[in-house]
């Protein structure tokens, strides 16, 4: 089916069910994002809503869920190392795939997730699902304590905060 090798069996079962056969039977009840193992969800949950990102850069205030997005952080932020370069408007990235996402959603157009209820386009899966979540659905957990907006993840509120109430 691809090319994806794994040293234990239950590892390609996992893989086989969730990529292969779109199984993912574990469901964040705040943002509806499923998964295929439930540590995935934990994981989710502890990051993306409560905010726990046990990666602190020693430079500046950036945390993260994982070892490896603190150091592309380290690398791209505070050292300026970005190696793929767009052709059309010579922005930077840390990442190729973040490149080939730019090239089709800024200069091509694509926006292949699209909102059933108002039409709007997105090129990310996450930012049609954030979309549904917080404009249709008014699921919006995170409320400010000094002006009652509320938000879909902790850290779009601390954002917020920092930006409108503190400065």
């Amino acid at each position: 089916i691809c090319d994806t090798t794994f040293t234990l069996k239950h590892g390609l079962q996992n893989h086989i069910a969730s990529v292969h056969d779109g199984k993912k039977p574990f469901k964040c009840e705040i943002c509806s994002t499923c998964f295929a193992l439930k540590p995935n969800l934990k994981k989710h949950v502890a990051s993306v809503h409560d905010g726990k990102k046990p990666f602190k850069c020693e430079i500046c205030t950036a945390s993260f869920v994982h070892k490896s997005e603190m150091k592309r952080h380290i690398g791209s932020v505070h050292e300026g190392i970005k190696l793929f370069k767009c052709e059309i408007c010579s922005t930077s990235f840390t990442q190729k795939p973040t490149l080939k996402r730019h090239v089709a959603s800024v200069h091509e157009g694509i926006k292949p997730f699209r909102c059933e209820l108002c039409s709007s386009s997105f090129a990310l899966k996450i930012s049609l699902k954030r979309h549904m979540v917080s404009v249709h659905e008014g699921n919006k957990p995170f409320k400010c304590d000094i002006c009652d907006m509320g938000f879909i993840e902790k850290y779009i509120l601390q954002r917020h905060t920092a930006s409108v109430h503190e400065g």
